[in-house]
Order: C-alpha cells, then sequence, then structure tokens
C-alpha cells in the first residue's frame, strides 16, 4: 500500500494534487498543532473539504495533543484511518475505541526515539501501527533505520498469528529506502516527496509500489 503524503503537496491546488494520486491505496493527511509538534498544518475543516474530493481512503496522522478530544472527530466526518501518537495520550486503548465507535480505523503512532516495548499489549486494540522513520513535523527529512528493528518485531508477532495489525511507516520513504522497509516487514508506505515532487505522481505511486512488493516477503502486486 502507498499513501501519498499531501504534506509536501501545493497547498493552492490541494483538490488537484489529491485527484493527481488518486491510483495510491490511501490519502495520507498530516494534522499538526504547533503543540505536540513545532509546526501547524491543516485541521477538521480542511480535512472535511478533503473528503469531498478524495476517491481514495484517508489516511489522518494527528501529531497534536489531547487526542481524545479531537480524534473521534476525524472519523465521524468520513476518514478511514485515524491515527495519533502514543505520546500524546494518557488512555490510548480508550481513545482507540471512541475512534472505532465513530466509524473509523484506529492507529497508534509512536516517534523514532520511543521504545516499542511498553506499548505492545496495547496493539491488539488498534488496527494500525504507524512506526516514524522521522521525528514528527516536517516533511523532506532523512530516513532513521534503526526503527526498522520496531518493524521487523511487529512483522514477527503478525506471521505468528499472534497479533493482527497493518504496519505503516511513514517519513523518508523513496525509491533509495523503501526497499529496506519492505524487507522488515511493512505493508503500508507513507511517501511525500518521492510522489510530489515526481513529474508523474501517479507514476512514481505504480513505481514505488512495485519496488515494494518486489522487495517484500509478505506484499504482491
Amino acid at each position: 500500500m502507498i499513501a501519498p503524503s499531501i504534506l509536501t503537496a501545493d497547498f493552492a491546488r490541494l483538490a488537484d494534487e489529491v485527484a493527481a494520486v488518486d491510483n495510491a491505496d490511501w490519502l495520507h493527511v498530516d494534522v499538526m498543532d504547533n503543540h505536540f509538534v513545532p509546526n501547524l498544518t491543516l485541521g477538521p475543516v480542511v480535512v472535511d473539504s478533503l473528503l469531498q474530493v478524495a476517491n481514495i481512503p484517508m489516511d489522518c496522522h494527528l501529531m497534536i495533543t489531547d487526542p481524545g478530544r479531537w480524534a473521534p472527530g476525524y472519523a465521524e466526518a468520513g476518514a478511514h484511518n485515524v491515527t495519533f501518537h502514543v505520546e500524546a495520550a494518557d488512555d490510548p486503548s480508550a481513545v482507540a475505541r471512541d475512534i472505532r465507535a465513530a466509524g473509523g480505523k484506529a492507529g497508534l503512532a509512536i516517534k523514532p526515539g520511543t521504545s516499542l516495548d511498553p506499548y505492545l499489549a496495547l496493539l491488539p486494540d488498534f488496527d494500525t501501527l504507524l512506526i516514524m522513520s522521522v521525528e514528527p513535523g516536517f516533511g523532506g527529512q532523512k530516513f532513521i533505520p534503526e526503527v526498522l528493528s520496531k518493524v521487523r518485531a511487529v512483522r514477527k508477532l503478525v506471521d505468528a498469528g499472534e497479533l493482527n495489525i497493518l504496519v505503516e511507516i511513514d517519513g523518508g520513504i523513496n525509491a533509495d529506502t523503501i526497499e529496506a522497509a519492505a524487507e522488515a516487514g511493512v505493508d503500508c508506505f507513507v511517501a511525500g516527496s518521492a510522489v510530489y515532487s515526481a513529474a508523474d505522481p501517479a507514476d512514481a505511486v505504480v513505481k514505488l509500489r512495485a519496488q515494494a512488493a518486489t522487495a517484500s516477503a509478505h506484499l504482491t502486486l
């Protein structure tokens, strides 16, 4: 699965930029509040507008404080998958229940420097685990390969039938890094600049998907 991130799209032409990647699997939307991360992007009003023009499921990544207050609203609006950060939530499982009750899939995100071990017991409460391969807040950063140990740990549990969760990765994913992520066991790849900086974003999606499938032991085209 390829999920283009509109963080690197042309914000003056968002509807056109969304249409340019309608062959992707998800549309990744980064919501930042300038509190949890030092950046401010878009919020519920813009997401609601994007939902009216998107032909693929929307994947909302909330880099915000107090996700319990805000996350269910994105699911209610129609977002397919709503992900929030474990570092920002007092009771992640309760937030996941509220997202699901609102009609969405629940995702848990984890920063590069946060250990996964304390949260393994929570993963059955989630549909998606988003492993950040850059520090959240800004696009265009360099991929951090050390996070792939987290991917491998979760992939092992999934392959053994002990866990049912989609493994997503976000940050620095491009033609040079997607194969390593696929080999480690990622299911869904968030790509910003690699898609929207290409002359043909739709073709970039096709090529990235093919690279991932070729390198992975579990993905197929």
